[in-house]
């Protein structure tokens, strides 16, 4: 009989794994649509918004498959097809090509969207929630780097094999979590006696009908949508903005990848830093000092964004840049954590599913408008736009806190 490891070795293995696999991909992929498969700002969008179209058509009805049948099941699906769509957007240099990996990537990424979280928490109980996530960052941030490492190197060869290289790892990871990954403590969410289709909706109804009963719950799922119209236009222009709007050092012959290389690792080791203090400072937080930390953590996010979607100054650009991604890094883990305080277990999964759709719909809505800024006016207008959109999550922590204080009351 094969042993299988504790759920929060494979937790954090799992963070690391992916973590590493995606940038490698990331690394290089938008170095790879601008200089092979040769689109345009809004282009470079539309690409991140069938993404999430798809993230937004597929992430209900997986995430109910997840508190139905299995969280490991979903979660070894989704890995499989991310990796398939990693490899499909890496062999072929076509806008066509390229949307359809899209497609099969975010079919991948919401079979896994809150099905890991619901699992892990399931199967630790014992264990700090909050902890668990910021462990599973930290890891995350070492498979990053690793991932950024190898993806400059071979990219430097070839700026499509890091992602094709990338999607096979993803294949053969899925084949290793169906052998060694524990599931001991899932309970489906929806009555036996049902069929599948009314345990869908059963259970459908039941995450719906929790969410309404929480405001906090909608305020906090309002923050994920603001995530969500901002995200797509700094995600897909920030490469563009270093390659059109500032000029890169040489660094010998080596190529332009060398430097997105460089960027990567220097963010992840500034984030590793910011985030161990963290989770050394904040063991014993309750839900009012993580939305401090929270409001405090998203005002220099926005501000830092700004300054680097103004500036053509490469060294000021590339402050404002590691600095951006810093806060976003750390900001994660903790709004994670403190969603998932206010979640019941039953609903969990669908409830995070929920989230990662409302997500998904605020990146299908903001990206093309900010595509459209960025083709017709300017890439640097373009993520200025996007700082913008983000400010009004500033209010609705306010809001948080203050329903927080009284709850603790």
């Amino acid at each position: 009989m094969i042993k299988k490891f504790s759920a929060y070795k494979i937790y954090l293995l799992f963070s690391a794994i992916t973590a590493m696999c995606f940038s490698m991909a990331a690394t290089v992929m938008i170095l790879y649509h601008i200089e092979k498969v040769h689109l345009n700002p809004l282009q470079l969008i539309l690409v991140g918004t069938t993404l999430e179209a798809a993230c937004f058509l597929f992430e209900i009805p997986t995430g109910i498959v997840a508190d139905i049948y299995s969280r490991k099941l979903s979660i070894i699906i989704g890995t499989a097809l991310t990796g398939l769509g990693f490899i499909l957007e890496g062999s072929i240099s076509s806008f066509i090509f390229v949307l359809a990996a899209q497609i099969v990537w975010g079919l991948g990424s919401t079979f896994v969207s809150g099905a890991v979280e619901a699992w892990i928490a399931e199967e630790e109980k014992t264990k700090d929630l909050d902890q668990i996530y910021i462990r599973g960052a930290q890891a995350g941030q070492i498979g990053t780097v690793i991932g950024i490492i190898l993806s400059t190197i071979i990219g430097n060869l070839s700026i499509r094999l890091p992602i094709i290289f990338s999607g096979c790892l993803f294949i053969i990871f899925a084949l290793f979590l169906a052998v060694y990954m524990p599931e001991n403590n899932f309970n489906p969410s929806a009555p036996e006696d049902l069929n599948t289709f009314k345990k869908m909706g059963y259970t459908f109804k039941s995450g719906l009908k929790f969410i309404k009963s929480k405001l906090i719950i909608m305020i906090l799922l309002s923050v994920t949508l603001f995530y969500g119209l901002s995200s797509e236009g700094y995600d897909r222009l920030s490469s563009a903005h270093f390659l059109q709007d500032t000029t890169l050092p040489k660094i010998g012959s080596l190529q332009p990848v060398t430097w997105f290389g460089i960027f990567g690792i220097a963010g992840m080791i500034l984030s590793a830093v910011v985030m161990q203090f963290i989770a050394k400072n904040l063991e014993e937080r309750n839900k009012l000092q993580s939305g401090k930390v929270l409001l405090a953590t998203n005002i220099f996010y926005i501000s830092f964004m700004l300054v680097f979607a103004l500036t053509r100054n490469f060294s000021l650009m590339l402050i404002a840049y590691l600095t951006t991604n810093m806060f976003r890094t750390i900001n994660e883990p903790i709004f994670n954590a403190w969603l998932n305080g206010h979640i019941d277990d039953r609903a969990r999964a669908t409830v995070l599913s929920i989230n990662g759709q409302i997500n998904a719909l605020g990146q299908i809505l903001g990206g093309p408008i900010i595509g459209v800024i960025a083709t017709k006016i300017s890439v640097s207008i373009g993520i200025a736009s996007t700082s913008l959109l983000l400010t009004p999550i500033l209010v609705l922590y306010g809001i948080t806190m203050i329903m927080d204080r009284k709850h603790i009351k």
